[in-house]
């Protein structure tokens, strides 16, 4: 193989991992979840529109993390640099100078433009509701705003409430609404623990960022109430979850979830001790909580699916 060829499979796979695929996971499970709630109250898996809005859901993703790439440059930078965590301080590949920074800026808009004309062809396309663009719009500025000023929820002690309501109860409602036209009560109840969940995989990841963050002027809710605190709260918004998943079966979700959700709440309860004992003051633990969070969210996730699937 040339040095050529070389050089583009290198390139290739730099922007693969500047789109960070593996963290598009989040927002796709919750959309398939509600997905596969339409299809227990209509009878019928409306495959198009799920495969349309998935894509809808990836490209708002993709931009999102696309700008956050470019904005926080800075801050990933120092992080990387001080504090290495593979769940925080973004891809890392802009600081190696793989890939020049205004392609990730670029291709962030043409990702939100993307999803734009997706949404016009579903709601064209498939006649669904009257909320379906004002739906995908509150997601498109929720994602794209998240880090890109002068808005930038991330630094303002906001963004970690954006992310639970774009990945908890924004994809699960969309997804059931578009084949149902409405909103279903149940939908309101399953979000709340993969909202908590998804807070908490923010929070957390934010933890090793903390100096970082300091450096470059954030404000999010670590650097606003200190890591005790915040390991706290990290425990509180946990219990939220567990109780929000009780209270999803006694409002209608099948009882066997709490069977698939089992395991998650075990590791769960397991990270809130690891979390309050302080695991942030190690590096290499952090991480490994870090990662055993995302589990979490997608676990909670995958429970429900499970449950109304089987």
């Amino acid at each position: 193989m040339s040095a050529v060829t070389v050089s583009k499979v290198q390139k290739i796979k730099s922007l693969i991992t500047l789109a960070r695929p593996p963290f598009h996971t989040v927002g796709v499970l919750p959309f398939a979840l509600g997905a596969v709630m339409a299809y227990q109250a209509t009878g019928v898996f409306h495959w198009a529109l799920w495969g349309w809005g998935t894509l809808a859901v990836v490209l708002i993703m993709l931009s999102t993390y696309l700008a956050g790439e470019y904005f926080d440059y800075e801050g990933d930078r120092i992080s990387r640099r001080v504090n290495p965590n593979r769940f925080a301080g973004g891809s890392g590949v802009l600081p190696t100078g793989a890939v020049d920074r205004k392609v990730s800026l670029i291709g962030s808009f043409i990702a939100l433009a993307l999803a734009g004309v997706v949404g016009l062809v579903i709601w064209l396309g498939y006649d669904t509701g009257p909320w379906t663009i004002p739906l995908g719009i509150i997601g498109m500025i929720g994602g794209f705003f998240y880090s890109v000023p002068p808005v930038r929820w991330v630094a303002t002690g906001t963004g970690e409430l954006w992310i639970a309501f774009c990945y908890g109860w924004l994809p699960v409602a969309v997804a059931y609404y578009l084949p149902t036209g409405r909103f279903d009560p149940l939908v309101h109840w399953v979000s709340i623990p993969i909202a908590a969940t998804i807070f908490n995989v923010i929070l957390l990841n934010e933890f090793p960022d903390y100096l970082a963050d300091q450096t470059v002027g954030k404000r999010n809710i670590p650097l606003r109430l200190g890591l005790e605190k915040s390991a706290r709260l990290f425990a509180l918004v946990h219990g939220l979850g567990w109780l929000g998943m009780v209270g999803s079966v006694m409002a209608g979700v099948p009882a066997r979830t709490l069977l698939f959700y089992a395991p998650i709440f075990l590791l769960s309860a397991g990270l809130v001790v690891a979390v309050l004992r302080g695991v942030y003051h190690h590096p290499r633990r952090l991480e490994v909580a870090c990662g055993l969070n995302i589990a979490v969210n997608l676990g909670t996730t995958l429970a429900y699916i499970l449950g109304f699937w089987v």
